[in-house]
């Protein structure tokens, strides 16, 4: 039997080489949102405990925190050694996460009381937070698409609180912190638990962050998008993320 095609038929369709991508991991720090600029960061927290720097020696304060170690800053060159056991397990507990950052904080000798403390609690609120600005776009469009979403993020605190006042909570389907579930990127746990609690295999998902560590998902089948640092204020090429995951 001859099949005749019509004159009128529509072309044949390309397939789409890409795979389809039904779930989306994403890396929280560095990723969705940045901690505020230091200097900042000192003035506030000095606010806070009644004190009121002036800029001069706020900045001098936030160079010398920042190279003592700073959640979400780089990683310190040293530890004193009676840190060094909270700082190992920062990312796995709670008590240890306040009381590596807070104690390294009091290295510095600021000479402010209670400055230490203040500028921890700065993470844990909204504020000592700037989101990226293509976030919330990129969240909610996968939303929309039915891409569903997971956090999974290094981290020894709850960061739910965040979303939720950021208006973002709606956005999000599963939280999957390092503190909650003891394991950090890149061990392959993390990721598996990630997918598993989104119900999708990790070939079909995709993670997304700013680091090797992140990249570490690749070692369970999930591919991995590395993105490049930018400032909070900045773009950062999230949107990227829709052309790989969404027709």
């Amino acid at each position: 039997m001859v099949h005749v095609v019509p004159d009128n038929a529509d072309p044949p369709r390309t397939p789409d080489p890409r795979p389809r991508r039904d779930a989306v991991l994403f890396d929280f720090h560095g990723t969705l949102a940045q901690v505020e600029p230091a200097v900042e960061w000192v003035l506030a927290a000095a606010a806070e405990v009644g004190v009121d720097l002036d800029r001069i020696r706020a900045t001098h304060l936030a160079d010398r925190l920042v190279t003592a170690g700073r959640a979400g800053g780089p990683v310190p060159g040293r530890v004193p050694p009676h840190l060094a056991e909270v700082w190992t397990d920062r990312d796995l507990f709670e008590h240890c996460h306040r009381a590596a950052y807070v104690g390294l904080a009091e290295t510095v000798g600021a000479g402010v009381p209670g400055l230490p403390e203040a500028l921890y609690d700065r993470l844990l609120r909204p504020e000592g937070w700037a989101v990226y600005p293509d976030t919330a776009p990129t969240l909610k469009a996968l939303r929309a698409a039915g891409v569903r979403v997971a956090v999974v993020s290094n981290i020894g605190f709850d960061i739910r609180p965040l979303f939720d006042a950021w208006g973002l909570a709606d956005a999000v389907d599963e939280y999957v912190l390092s503190y909650e579930v003891g394991a950090c990127k890149p061990d392959p746990m993390i990721f598996l638990r990630a997918c598993a609690a989104l119900g999708v295999p990790p070939e079909r998902a995709l993670m997304v962050g700013d680091t090797p560590a992140d990249a570490g998902a690749v070692r369970v089948g999930c591919p991995a998008l590395v993105l490049p640092a930018a400032d909070p204020a900045e773009p950062n090429g999230l949107g990227a993320v829709l052309g790989l995951v969404t027709p």
